[in-house]
């Protein structure tokens, strides 16, 4: 009986191993070597490439973006990544908010490692995950009129008319009602006539100091950062013996330079001023963004310990990204500020943070950052050493530099963009829920 029974079994694992190996599944020399040995620990390592974002850029004419920064470049020629201009204007503003051009040098880009890149063109529209318009809208406000009454600022109104009807005529406009369209506009006054027509696409923003909730959200939108406009600190290193200390070398405890007249939380600048005068190892100054000042600023902030960074007309400004890149530990006063890459980032690493109502205390912030100990200032010294190639804009890009990383946040947000259009197609009432 008991043979039968061994003959059943046997025959049985016979039949299974007989159909696996027909059906491809399994090696019989390892399954069979392997049985009473205990069973290798479960790689859960996906082994698919990662695909760049495929983005489809608007051939727009030059008036929309080139033509600002040279206007006698040609409406005919296509721009590729050799007739590219460079980017030649220096003046603080204009460096500032040059991140549209940024992202459009990169997609012209067609050297380096595809895999390697977080966003790359296609020519083909149907192949596009997303679609960048190359409307340069920071630039045409402060090209066209640098302030709300400039008369020149109808130019400014006319190139958004004509831009909005250019892409309410598009199919792919129409076939996600923008969603997935992304639109720069890093200037708070950019797209100002009509922001509210692209309030359902992927804007790239500096902070939603200017926005109301329906236009502008953490939900669909990117935060970038300002281009700096101070040089980067390239040398800034330890000695090996140890014979530089950059916490004693930096002489100056807290360094400011900037406007000092600054709208909504922006006012907060002069009262610091007032709580800060009359401290030695304080160098708080009143200055506009001319180069001569930039320069001066780019080896204060070098030579100081800790940068102010109170808000400015909007909760954010260059400031913050020109102290990142001095290496220069952000002391940021802004109560309704929104940072870059923040989902990676963690700027508490190597910024000190104030509220406004603790910063307006009297000596609230110097008795803070005099009794901060150095050896956590050099931790987050060198916390920020690592962190600030995520803040430079170049061409050509490099891995994981500022324009990367803001196609990669563009890339996050795709899933939800094709949730709301597949929703929107289908839904006959309004969420239920709302």
């Amino acid at each position: 009986m008991y043979g039968k029974t061994i003959s059943i079994i046997v025959l049985f694992v016979f039949l299974i191993a007989s159909y696996s190996i027909y059906m491809g599944t399994i090696d019989p020399t390892p399954y069979f070597s392997q049985l009473g040995k205990p069973s290798p620990p479960c790689n859960t390592t996906t082994t698919t490439t990662r695909q760049p974002l495929r983005v489809f850029m608007y051939d727009l004419p030059r008036k929309f973006n080139l033509a600002m920064m040279h206007p006698n470049i040609s409406d005919v020629e296509p721009i590729t990544a050799e007739n590219l201009p460079s980017w030649h204007q220096t003046s603080g503003v204009g460096r500032q908010h040059s991140v549209e051009y940024w992202l459009m040098a990169s997609l012209l880009h067609n050297g380096g490692d595809e895999e390697e890149k977080e966003a790359v063109r296609v020519l083909d529209p149907e192949l596009a995950d997303a679609f960048y318009v190359p409307f340069f809208s920071s630039l045409s406000f402060n090209t066209h009129g640098k302030n709300m009454t400039d008369p020149d600022t109808e130019l400014d109104r006319l190139l958004q008319v004509e831009l909005i009807e250019y892409l309410e005529n598009s199919k792919y406009w129409q076939r996600s009602g923008g969603r997935d369209h992304v639109i720069p506009m890093t200037h708070p006054n950019a797209f100002r006539f009509l922001r509210q027509r692209v309030n359902a696409s992927i804007l790239i923003l500096v902070d939603f100091g200017r926005y109301p909730k329906e236009i502008a959200n953490l939900d669909k939108d990117v935060v970038s950062p300002y281009v700096h406009v101070v040089e980067s600190f390239a040398d800034d290193v330890v000695v090996d013996d140890g014979a530089l200390d950059p916490f004693e070398a930096r002489s100056t405890l807290l360094y400011f330079r900037g406007n000092t007249v600054r709208k909504a939380d922006g006012k907060i600048r002069v009262r610091l001023e007032k709580l800060l005068a009359g401290n030695s190892d304080v160098h708080y100054v009143k200055s506009i963004p001319t180069t001569q000042n930039i320069k001066v600023s780019t080896e204060g902030m070098r030579s100081s310990k800790f940068c102010l960074h109170p808000a400015g007309d909007t909760p954010s400004s260059c400031r913050l990204f020109d102290a990142i890149v001095s290496h220069c530990i952000p002391v940021i006063i802004s109560d309704k500020i929104e940072l870059p890459f923040e989902d990676e980032i963690d700027y508490s690493e190597f910024s000190v943070f104030f509220s406004a109502n603790e910063a307006l205390e009297p000596d609230f912030i110097l008795s803070n950052l005099r009794q901060f100990p150095k050896e956590k200032w050099l931790k987050m010294w060198e916390r920020l050493k690592n962190v600030s190639h995520h803040f430079e804009f170049q061409y050509p890009p490099k891995r994981e530099d500022a324009v990367n990383m803001l196609w990669r946040q563009v890339k996050h947000k795709i899933p939800d963009v094709k949730l709301a259009v597949h929703r929107h197609r289908r839904l006959k009432v309004p969420d239920w829920w709302l």
